[in-house]
């Protein structure tokens, strides 16, 4: 059996209740928001093809997105650890079937983040100048967003249960903040920021608004988003190879 709507559904509820998924993918993208995107003072100002409200809506939704793809997926992995595969083994849900669920419900939660950011958004005053640029950042956030899954898995590998999830939220916030995300990076910060995981992720999905010109008057060519998004899938698939050969070494 490849799913089952029962575990759907089981998982789906039980991250709901679950204070740190709550607060890290679906809250806090939303308060920085309206923190920093829906300020009336400067919202409105010219950006791109929009305003500033979108160009902060689409950072807070792009970080969302990883954040809820890396803690969920990082759960997942810690709980496969503890033994999961045995109990699995006693029902029809396959150990492929038992990644998918908990990839759908790690997605599922990626959208819920990137919805609750954009209605924040439409409702607040962001702005661009042509519909298909929501649609065009949307897919991107929500198709790029899913290599921090590789991270989650990743971390999941090394850390139990308990400190995994919350290790994987952390660590998201602490690329944002370097990452050119939560606020416009300068000179030497600005240099450091293009190397950070977040980096090409959000410059990628801010693109169809931006074409790549960032806040300080500079632009990014399209291969230098695109080369740290590569590089980064390459890093993170080698953390996952390392974490399970790690994990098979201690059983």
């Amino acid at each position: 059996m490849m799913t089952s709507t029962t575990m759907l559904r089981i998982e789906g509820v039980r991250q709901l209740r679950n204070p740190y998924t709550l607060a890290f993918t679906l809250a806090m993208p939303v308060v920085m928001y309206l923190l920093f995107g829906a300020n009336p003072a400067y919202g409105g100002t010219t950006a791109g093809h929009g305003n500033v409200s979108f160009y902060v809506m689409v950072s807070m939704a792009a970080y969302g997105t990883a954040v809820a793809m890396s803690s969920l997926t990082s759960l997942a992995a810690a709980e496969s650890k503890q033994g999961w595969g045995r109990q699995l083994a006693m029902t029809p849900l396959s150990s492929a079937g038992y990644a998918m669920t908990k990839l759908i419900t790690a997605f599922s939660f990626a959208v819920l983040a990137l919805l609750a950011v954009f209605t924040a958004g439409v409702i607040t005053g962001a702005e661009t100048t042509d519909l298909w640029r929501w649609f065009a950042s949307a897919g991107i956030i929500l198709g790029v967003g899913l290599i921090y899954g590789l991270f989650g898995l990743g971390v999941g590998l090394f850390f139990n249960a308990d400190s995994a999830a919350a290790l994987a939220s952390i660590s998201m916030t602490f690329f944002a903040f370097f990452g050119n995300v939560f606020m416009p990076l300068d000179g030497v910060m600005l240099d450091i920021a293009r190397f950070t995981p977040l980096y090409g992720f959000v410059a990628l999905s801010r693109w169809p608004l931006t074409d790549g010109v960032l806040t300080t008057g500079q632009a990014d060519p399209l291969w230098v988003v695109l080369l740290n998004i590569v590089v980064w899938v390459l890093l993170f698939t080698a953390l996952v190879i390392a974490g399970m050969k790690r994990s098979r070494r201690r059983q």
